[in-house]
């Protein structure tokens, strides 16, 4: 199993409880993912993680074809790091942590995900030309709808 890595950081001008506030929501999945993706959590869930939480949704991540995704919340530490695991879905492997941290001007979210595909020895070559692409366009899109909800954070002189 080949795996993979991917890193995004973004300080946003606001404090970490505002910051967790709005990430530990999982409803607010649905604001930071493009459109295009047809997200759409399929089951009642809370406004805040917690170890064990479940949650099932629909994504159309390639060609408008619907995929279902679970993902359970497995670790939680309040105010600074949550980790999200793939259960069913369209990797092979998926653990996806999110880190809370205070940085000059606000606050810094950094994203670590570790993922593999389901491709066999055509895994790497897919994620190269398709899935490293399309998660990266993703995460840009993310960035672009958290600058405009919380602004930009001073850049350091």
């Amino acid at each position: 199993m080949s795996l993979h890595r991917l890193e995004a950081v973004q300080v946003l001008p606001v404090g970490r409880a505002e910051a967790w506030e709005f990430f530990s929501n999982p409803r607010n999945l649905s604001v930071i993912t493009p459109p295009d993706m047809g997200f759409e959590i399929t089951e009642e869930i809370p406004d805040r993680v917690h170890p064990g939480l479940i949650v099932v949704y629909k994504v159309r991540p390639l060609l408008g074809i619907p995929v279902t995704w679970v993902t359970e919340i497995t670790a939680v530490v309040e105010g600074e790091l949550f980790v999200d695991d793939q259960r069913i879905g369209p990797y092979r492997f998926w653990h996806h942590q999110h880190h809370f941290r205070d940085a000059p001007g606000g606050t810094e979210v950094r994203d670590i995900v570790h993922y593999a595909l389901p491709f066999g020895p055509l895994g790497g070559v897919v994620n190269e030309r398709v899935i490293a692409p399309r998660l990266q366009s993703i995460f840009d899109f993310r960035r672009g709808v958290i600058e405009q909800r919380f602004g930009l954070a001073p850049q350091p002189r």
